[in-house]
């Protein structure tokens, strides 16, 4: 390494070295340009004025809040309290308004189907799925089949006072469990399952789906419900037999265990959860997805 007290230019720039040397390899003395240190200086400067102007500083209990008295979060929940202060308007409209008016009106329609989504999101979609598509026990709501309707009024009913929930005003309904309450013997149940079978047009054992017919409209009396047709009653949540659209599933073992125990979901009522706004966004939404009848 030079000395440092000796200056040496380098020979290819003509600018003096600091006097620094590694492996050959000299260290330039290229000072930085004087716009680049003033506007340095200036930033310092600067900043002393934010740390005075500004929060900035935390302390033991809180910050400095600074002369001019500035807040992030105040001026955020002022924005929301905005938008907040621009949705209500709209909300009241949405449960003032009748289906028929707000589907006319398309930013309340929008806002409706905006808002149902949300809802959806976050209540519903933990059982009938992020698409709505359903799952075993849950209905797909897309579909055109509907077990208690699916008019916009109706939705809103169900939406509102749930299937078999603890609301006084709930839908209800109940299968009786023919195998566990010993009403059917397993023989006639099987041959039940291969008739409810036939009615979606499902491979059967036709001499079974025969024996089953009789129990059906006989023994079972499954025809008080789900009608002579097997299409179902909606006014006592009884499903349509005839779609090939199945709640629990469509295979004999699956109807054998629907005739034997009977079993029935319960979904909660959502009024007194949600504000009536909400809720009526959900069946605006709910209507929309694909399914939803006149």
């Amino acid at each position: 390494m030079a000395d440092k007290h000796e200056q040496i230019v380098d020979p290819h720039t003509g600018t003096a070295t600091t006097g620094h040397e590694w492996d050959g390899i000299a260290e330039l003395n290229t000072p930085l340009p004087r716009w680049w240190l003033w506007t340095f200086y200036a930033c310092i400067i600067w900043s002393f004025g934010y740390w005075v102007a500004y929060p900035t500083w935390p302390l033991v209990s809180g910050y400095t809040k600074g002369l001019l008295g500035y807040s992030e979060r105040t001026n955020v929940t002022e924005a929301l309290q905005a938008v907040r202060d621009g949705q209500a308007k709209l909300n009241e409209a949405i449960v003032k308004d009748s289906f028929a008016d707000i589907k006319a009106n398309s930013q309340l329609l929008n806002f409706a189907l905006a808002g149902g989504k949300v809802a959806f999101g976050d209540n519903c979609a933990a059982c009938h799925g992020r698409g709505a598509q359903g799952s075993p026990g849950f209905a797909n709501l897309n579909d055109d089949n509907w077990i208690w309707g699916g008019t916009f009024d109706q939705i809103l009913q169900t939406i509102q006072y749930g299937i078999r929930s603890d609301h006084p005003e709930t839908r209800i309904s109940q299968m009786p469990a023919f195998g566990v309450d010993g009403l059917l013997t397993p023989s006639q149940i099987s041959d039940t399952a291969e008739f409810v079978r036939s009615l979606s047009n499902l491979p059967h054992d036709s001499a079974a789906a025969e024996r089953g017919k009789a129990v059906f409209q006989g023994d079972g009396a499954c025809v008080t419900c789900h009608g002579d047709d097997g299409k179902g009653n909606q006014e006592v949540g009884a499903p349509n037999l005839t779609a090939n659209i199945w709640l629990y599933g469509g295979t004999k073992e699956a109807i054998v265990t629907q005739i034997t125990t009977g079993h029935g979901g319960v979904m909660p009522a959502w009024s007194g959860r949600l504000d009536p706004a909400t809720i009526k966004k959900l069946a605006i939404y709910v209507h929309s997805l694909g399914g939803g009848q006149q």
